[in-house]
């Protein structure tokens, strides 16, 4: 059996979106460890834009000059330069445009009370429909459904609303049959959504637009985010876990999903090969994002190195200092 696997340089303009984001988020965590953070990156010829989310305490007028480090860091200096001429970056030439805003208080409803600061797996359009036709709900639609033996245990809604509005019995009429769960709004409240209280990127959401639940992943970048960003955290935690259970089968794959504003996961799932034979297990986590954080050390200064490691360097025992 022939398999392919893909790897590249920080000198990617992808990769280099993402160390950037990630050594900003690095300069400001050293300044205050309880930093909300989710910023984007784009990067085209000599042009930076940096667009998301920002809630700190830290001093943030150093933007330009932390975007100009990182790229010295990895390798894009006035020598490259000087020796590349027009066919690379020139720090020299380098403009930054910020478009940084503060985290909606929504979000911070629930990650302050210890909840995760997103949520993933999304499927469902119906909302989409009724809200266009609504003077009350919003257009920033994420849904979420967890299956158990075919029956619907969680449907989860994050969904704008000016005002408070009882969406049980048209999600049950959608969904055919009742959950035996529904949460709406996890946070306890959503107003501020769109461009205004995210930041949108081409790319992220190919998981749900293709391949759904067999490319199981949604949300956006780990790099980009803040350790209460379930994007960041359960990424690693999820390798960890089907590092310590891969023992002697062949392959292991572990499925985590979260609820905006809840500490539990609706659902955890671990996968096993071994000669062909497949096996699954349920996994019911309730660990809190403070106690994964702690556990791991995301909340420090670590993030350009990860992103220069990658996920898959991260083990129990990983060295963060190394």
């Amino acid at each position: 059996m022939q398999r392919t696997a893909e790897a590249v340089s920080l000198g990617h303009p992808d990769k280099t979106a993402d160390y950037i984001s990630c050594y900003i988020l690095d300069r400001i965590i050293t300044q205050d460890k309880n930093a909300r953070y989710a910023v984007e990156v784009m990067i085209k010829d000599n042009t930076v834009v940096l667009g998301g989310e920002i809630t700190t305490t830290a001093n943030l007028n150093e933007l330009n000059q932390y975007v100009k480090d990182a790229l010295a860091e990895i390798g894009y200096d006035e020598r490259y330069a000087s020796i590349w001429g027009k066919y690379a970056i020139d720090p020299t030439e380098i403009k930054v445009i910020n478009m940084i805003g503060v985290q909606s208080a929504d979000i911070a409803n629930g990650v302050d009370n210890d909840g995760w600061g997103d949520q993933g797996v999304f499927v469902g359009k119906a909302l989409y429909e009724k809200a266009r036709q609504s003077d009350n709900l919003g257009l920033d639609i994420k849904t979420q459904i967890t299956l158990n033996d075919e029956r619907i245990e969680t449907a989860i809604v994050a969904i704008p609303m000016l005002r408070d509005e009882d969406l049980t019995d048209f999600i049950i009429e959608t969904l055919g049959e009742k959950p035996t769960q529904i949460i709406v709004n996890g946070t306890g409240r959503y107003t501020y959504h769109g461009s205004v209280a995210d930041c949108g990127i081409t790319g992220r959401k190919l998981a749900c637009d293709f391949y759904s639940t067999a490319a199981p992943i949604g949300g956006g970048s780990p790099w980009t985010k803040d350790a209460s960003k379930a994007d960041l955290t359960l990424n690693v935690y999820a390798r960890i876990l089907a590092c310590e259970n891969l023992a002697d089968n062949d392959e292991c794959f572990v499925y985590l999903s979260s609820c905006i504003g809840r500490a539990e996961l609706p659902s955890g799932l671990i996968k096993t090969i071994k000669n062909g034979v497949v096996t699954y297990n349920d996994l019911w986590c309730n660990q809190k994002p403070s106690t994964l954080i702690k556990a791991y050390g995301l909340d420090k200064p670590i993030f350009a190195k990860l992103c220069n490691k990658s996920i898959s360097g991260i083990l129990p025992n990983f060295d963060y200092d190394r």
